[in-house]
């Protein structure tokens, strides 16, 4: 086989053509064979190179072809390269390859290598034309719109390869213009085949191109390792477990196309950490996505961590680790990103970062003040193009401002805060009309303030604007009609809901069906519900055995728990001791320190006349949490009962269970009882009002339970 040297033709789409090509020593212009082209001799200008290069046919033919290309007539140099035979040039070539690397394992004398490196040299040369002229028969094909032509051709590029280079293009020894054209095929078939709406054959062609040995580039190998992650993210198309033959032993097999994504993209940013690849950011933009959907964002948050510095502003890194550590669920760590983030010096006014600060801030009651700063400072920031986000700023407003009442000192400051709240709220509405999160808090902030009139308008507004698909919704309605005393209606609302739900989410509705029972003085049904709420749970964790992440575990030890200590508060009701002390038991086995449980071995002492054993297991629920209610409501009924000189520790303890829950119904009873023994009547006839007036009133579980 001839060998042919040539030179001046770049990238195929950006070059500058050279008047002169050579082979085999030999050098001629190219002047004389464009004019035969121009005039339509294709034959002719075929035999000029032939004759004055000592080309075969199929050499002839795949410079002339390139020639035709980078002139601009693609359709002529279709016309050329239809005119090779390309099969039989790669049967020809093939043998040359296989002998040689057959050869290499064997040992030959000095005269012997340097005649099989010469005869090496000549192959790969003629290898490059051919391959070439398949491949710009590919390229021409796509110009004029043939693309399932041009995918096939482009495709029996990389067949061709394979055969020739039967153990895979070799590191080392390659001509440069064979490597670049294999290098344009791999990238390119997979981008023919999408083209071709041909999805599972471009699938194979990216994993064809990722695990077969083409010796691509690093820069090249990372655009490939994009396009692909790209394909298995936005596609649709399930691309499914890799063959059993490019699996290896002990390695990550990834289970679905979210998995092998996120897999690429991590490998695609380690390459830029390494040095191995040029940084291109959307890659970082791509995976944040791929890893929100899988609510994975602390390993997300790893990953901007380890990005070098100057990569991104430090103020943007500090609101994107904000983001995720948030979505972890470490409001903490976010919260304080953004602290420093909103400092003075440094950005004060960006209205993403006080948006994402006051959300966190209106979770907590003790952050609550400081996302009211957040939120009026986003109000007074929202403007111009980013008008549209007021109405988000006066939502964080009155949640905030909700929070913020539950711990105010006096009762004209929550008021206030309480009305502030409302109208933060109904001012959001003027840009929101229609957001069903907007509707939801209305409904609530109402709620609690036992306006349960307009808590219910606002619920059934909810569950219409979601179509029943949110399960907090039917849970506001079903409170909202139990604090009306409309315990049959709030049942059917909750089997409606049950009916709605999903197996694995139905426990907050048969937690509250349970209630409901209760309620109704039906124990043993409340009894029978959660048995059947209980087996739900232990077969949601066995389900999930050892997959089970560690969020997840702990998220079912705290269902469980709960619903072992919803059975011993109805035992404890019903007065069966014996079975309070059981499921204590199995409580405390999966959370050992919990004022609840300490609140329910202080009911089950006072149940059994032990009074001082009560006491102490109520005081020791407060050591672990000191604003739980229900035990400061029953230290202060048991310090009542212990005469007279004891009611001004109980009238301290009881006013301050109203500071921390103002519509503790039991708290108002109990001090109504204390004023009414210290002489203080209107004091008492106060309280047993509010007490009367929040029975009325009074839901089966808290409102805000339901967020």
């Amino acid at each position: 086989m001839v060998g042919s040297q040539y030179e001046g033709f770049g990238e195929y789409e950006e070059q500058t053509l050279v008047r002169e090509v050579s082979a085999n020593g030999i050098s001629m212009k190219i002047t004389d064979v464009e004019a035969k082209l121009d005039e339509g001799n294709i034959q002719e200008a075929e035999s000029s190179l032939r004759e004055g290069l000592s080309l075969n046919f199929e050499e002839a033919r795949a410079l002339l072809g390139r020639l035709e290309y980078q002139r601009g007539n693609v359709e002529g140099a279709l016309h050329v390269f239809d005119g090779i035979d390309i099969q039989a040039a790669i049967e020809r070539l093939q043998p040359s390859f296989s002998d040689k690397q057959s050869s290499s394992k064997k040992g030959r004398s000095r005269g012997d290598s340097q005649h099989t490196v010469s005869q090496h040299t000549v192959s790969q040369h003629a290898a490059s034309l051919v391959l070439e002229a398949i491949y710009l028969k590919a390229k021409s094909l796509q110009k004029l719109g043939r693309i399932n032509d041009a995918a096939n051709e482009c495709k029996n590029v990389l067949d061709a390869v394979e055969k020739i280079f039967q153990q895979g293009i070799p590191d080392a020894q390659v001509d440069n213009r064979l490597q670049d054209t294999v290098s344009q095929a791999v990238e390119l078939l997979p981008e023919l085949c999408k083209q071709a709406d041909r999805y599972d054959e471009a699938m194979s062609a990216y994993r064809r191109a990722l695990l077969s040995q083409w010796n691509l580039d690093n820069d090249r190998c990372a655009r490939i390792q994009k396009g692909f992650a790209i394909f298995l993210l936005y596609s649709g198309v399930e691309a499914g477990p890799l063959s059993l033959a490019s699996q290896i032993d002990g390695s990550y097999v990834p289970k679905h196309n979210l998995e092998e994504a996120v897999l690429l993209l991590m490998i695609l940013i380690r390459k830029f950490y390494l040095g191995k690849a040029s940084w291109d950011p959307s890659v970082i933009e791509h995976l944040t996505f791929a890893l929100s959907l899988c609510s994975q964002t602390s390993i997300l948050a790893k990953q901007f961590e380890e990005i070098m510095p100057g990569l991104f502003h430090r103020v943007d890194r500090w609101n994107t680790l904000a983001l995720c550590y948030s979505g972890a669920g470490k409001d903490d760590v976010a919260l304080n990103l953004l602290r420093k983030s909103l400092h003075k010096h440094e950005r004060p006014d960006d209205l993403l970062a006080l948006l994402l600060a006051a959300k966190i801030c209106s979770e907590e009651s003790y952050l609550a003040a400081e996302g009211v700063g957040y939120a009026q400072r986003a109000i007074s920031n929202a403007q111009g193009t980013d008008e549209h986000l007021k109405g988000v700023s006066f939502r964080m407003l009155g949640l905030c401002l909700g929070k913020q009442a539950k711990v105010s000192s006096s009762d004209y400051e929550r008021s206030r805060l309480q009305s502030e709240a409302l109208k933060s709220l109904d001012g959001a509405t003027a840009f929101e009309p229609n957001n069903p999160d907007l509707i939801f808090d209305l409904g609530v902030q109402y709620a609690e303030q036992r306006n349960l009139n307009a808590s219910l308008r606002f619920a059934k507004q909810f569950i219409d604007a979601t179509g029943g698909s949110i399960l907090k919704g039917w849970r506001l309605l079903a409170l909202v009609l139990s604090a009306q005393q409309r315990f049959p209606e709030s049942e059917v609302v909750t089997d409606a809901a049950l009916d709605e739900t999903a197996k694995w989410e139905q426990g907050p509705l048969l937690r509250l069906k349970a209630k409901l029972r209760i309620s109704q003085s039906l124990p043993t049904d409340a009894i029978e519900t959660y048995r059947y709420l209980l087996a739900l749970v232990q077969a949601r964790r066995k389900s999930f055995g050892p997959l089970r992440s560690r969020s997840q575990a702990e998220a079912e030890k705290v269902h469980e728990f709960e619903v072992w200590h919803g059975l011993a508060n109805l035992y404890s009701k019903l007065s069966h001791w014996k079975d309070v002390e059981v499921c204590l038991g199995k409580a405390r086995e999966l959370k050992q320190y919990s004022a609840e449980l300490l609140y329910t071995e202080g009911i089950m002492c006072e149940g059994r006349g032990k009074d001082q054993e009560a006491i102490c297991h109520y005081v020791n629920a407060l050591l672990l949490n000191p604003n739980y209610v229900p035990c400061k409501v029953l230290i202060g009924a048991l310090l009542y009962k212990m005469g007279s000189n004891a009611l001004p520790v109980a009238r301290s303890i009881l006013s301050d269970a109203l500071r921390i829950e103002p519509t503790n119904r039991m708290a108002w009873y109990y001090l109504g009882m204390v004023h009414r023994d210290d002489g203080r009547m209107a004091d008492a006839t106060d309280c047993f009002l509010a007490a009367s007036m929040l029975e009325e009133s009074d839901p089966i579980e808290s409102f805000s339970s339901v967020n």
